[in-house]
């Protein structure tokens, strides 16, 4: 039986759980770990072209920001869309319009000469294609593939892969900016991610997995939003966004404002992704043996230590590349954590619509991250205040993660 064509039980109030066939698994694990390391490895890059971008057009470090931070509202806005759509539809369809849309928004982003029209493409249309082609619908995929038991290690391995992506798409992004410029190298990565639609074949099933009680969409939300733990890890996911999205985006022009080389900056950016494969392995594999909400809240406040530590000594390679390798290894360890425990809580058939509600929380935080960033730096020329902020909310996600339970939810115990 092949992903596409698994089916629920029908019968009865209670619908069996259907496994993917053993020999399709293997086809979905490795098509869903290439469309991460795709999709995630160019928007890891882009604070690459931050500064190029900004000296050819004239613009201030805000209107790029706010165009990246467009980009992180609506990728966490469309999340829970494209989530119902692929539980509802199914995970390839939702693949291949995010891989459009996001090749849309990076081939017109080379060409825009207003701000405006940079909020169009690399906000509107970059947006959107990742909330439809990002990892958080490859790890809902995952969840329905792979058996209770395995399943922290498969969002850790999803997650991994877009950690390889970042670390294989920073230094690649610079050598295409150096080669043909940053706007020939936008081209080239949007050509790129039309390779998506192909792999998007293998994850072109449905929810195939049904536990306890049938449920509509309404009713999977109003339950998960009644559910005090669901709401704290609503509220906690806007930290990391927030952490994720200013790093990711202020952490190359923050570089070379002290003083060093551009191609620190790449190299940092590779680094926190190569650390992080370690980080979403290790966490994934902790998944399934540590209660996942304490290890959230150990990740959150070891961030704000490292934070601290990082803005207290003089800014150097060697500090930089410190930071980067210890951000790395707490940079996403936070998703496999998260999503599992989605998946405890309420199980996987409307899984990639919940966890959208979460990511959207996520985005939010990203948003801030990212225009505050840009908004403060203009105001005060420096990033300081933004990464003491950082360091508060880190703390904040520590104390909300901590009472959270790892149980699932009435119905499901009683199925």
């Amino acid at each position: 039986m092949s992903a596409s064509s698994s089916k629920p039980a029908a019968a009865g109030p209670h619908a069996t759980p259907v496994a993917v066939a053993a020999q399709a698994l293997p086809f979905i694990i490795g098509a869903g770990c290439l469309i991460a390391i795709i999709s995630f490895g160019p928007r890891s890059a882009l604070g690459l072209f931050f500064t190029p971008m900004i000296e050819a057009r004239g613009w201030s470090r805000e209107v790029a920001a706010l165009a990246i931070a467009i980009q992180n509202l609506l990728w966490g806005a469309g999340q829970p869309i494209a989530g119902m759509v692929a539980d509802r539809y199914g995970t390839g369809r939702v693949l291949v319009a995010g891989a459009i849309l996001y090749a849309i928004g990076l081939i017109g982003t080379a060409s825009v000469t207003s701000g405006l029209m940079l909020q169009l493409f690399l906000g509107v249309f970059l947006g959107l294609g990742l909330a439809a082609a990002s990892f958080s619908i490859v790890l809902a995929a995952f969840g329905r593939a792979v058996t209770p038991e395995k399943r922290s290690i498969a969002f850790g391995i999803g997650t991994a892969a877009g950690s390889l992506g970042q670390f294989l798409f920073a230094p690649l992004g610079l050598a295409l900016i150096d080669a043909f410029g940053w706007d020939t190298a936008l081209i080239i990565l949007g050509v790129g991610m039309l390779a998506i639609i192909p792999l998007a074949t293998a994850l072109r099933g449905r929810g195939a997995v049904h536990t306890g009680p049938a449920q509509s969409i309404p009713q999977a939300l109003r339950e998960a939003f009644g559910h005090g733990s669901y709401v704290l890890l609503v509220i906690g996911f806007f930290v990391c966004g927030f952490h994720v999205a200013f790093i990711t985006t202020h952490l190359p022009p923050f570089i070379a404002d002290m003083g060093l080389a551009p191609g620190w900056g790449a190299w940092a950016i590779a680094l926190i992704g190569l650390f992080n494969i370690i980080g979403s392995l290790g966490a994934g594999f902790l998944g399934q043996r540590l209660p996942k909400q304490k290890s959230l809240a150990f990740i959150y406040l070891a961030r704000s230590v490292v934070i601290l530590l990082f803005i207290l000594v003089p800014v150097s390679p060697a500090s930089v590349l410190v930071f980067a390798a210890a951000m790395g290894l707490l940079w996403l360890s936070t998703v496999p954590l998260t999503s599992g425990l989605v998946a405890v809580m309420f199980g996987p058939r409307y899984m990639a619509t919940l966890f959208g509600f979460v990511f959207f929380s996520h985005q939010i935080g990203a948003f801030l991250g990212v225009w505050l960033g840009g908004r403060l730096y203009d105001q005060t020329g420096s990033y300081d205040v933004v990464w003491y902020i950082s360091i508060g909310l880190g703390v904040f996600a520590a104390l909300v993660h901590w009472p959270i339970s790892e149980a699932p939810v009435a119905r499901l115990r009683t199925a």
